[in-house]
């Protein structure tokens, strides 16, 4: 499933985009609006993006998770080296070191990823501060097509601005188009 951004001027020009796109099957859950205007969103009843899209949180986490590990790894060496609990120490409290470390790494990295935005959206980021909206569709391989030339027939003022192959993959950068 392939992940389809346009970036589009108005409130009312993302609500045809998205009446559009339902009546060419596309279901509400494969369109998502990223936008200042949350209200908006809400009052015209259009999906707006989730957690996954907007923050950073996935990818901090795991580079977070990453590091805990690192230093989890260098602890019980430091620890099997210098044998300050004595030489008995039991494997479990080596591998309770880098767990803990690793799972402490992960915590952190989340609380930084949910204060930042999702870097995939570093592109946009002018553009939804400008007031646009960001429409991601989701499109399976069979329907790509369909979408595609729908929009642009139906919606020019709707810019294509990029596709991303695997949008959750946190450390995949979209391919931007315009």
């Amino acid at each position: 499933m392939k992940c389809y951004y346009y970036l589009s001027p108005t409130l009312a020009e993302t609500q045809r985009v998205s009446d559009d796109l339902h009546q060419s099957g596309v279901d509400d859950w494969f369109v998502h609006i990223i936008s200042k205007n949350e209200a908006g969103l809400q009052r015209q009843r259009l999906h707006s993006g989730n957690y996954l899209e907007t923050m950073d949180f996935l990818r901090e986490g795991l580079l977070g998770a990453a590091c805990g590990l690192v230093i989890g790894l260098i602890g019980a060496g430091l620890l099997a080296y210098f044998e300050p609990f004595g030489p008995d120490l039991p494997v479990i409290a080596y591998v309770a070191v880098v767990a803990v470390l690793t799972l402490h790494g992960a915590w952190q990295g989340g609380l930084l990823g949910i204060s930042s935005e999702n870097k995939k959206l570093s592109h946009f980021h002018d553009e939804i501060e400008a007031g646009k909206y960001l429409i991601l569709v989701y499109a399976h391989r069979n329907e790509e097509e369909k979408i595609h030339s729908m929009m642009t027939r139906l919606h020019p003022e709707a810019h294509f601005v990029g596709i991303d192959p695997a949008f959750y993959n946190p450390f995949r950068e979209p391919k931007h188009v315009a």
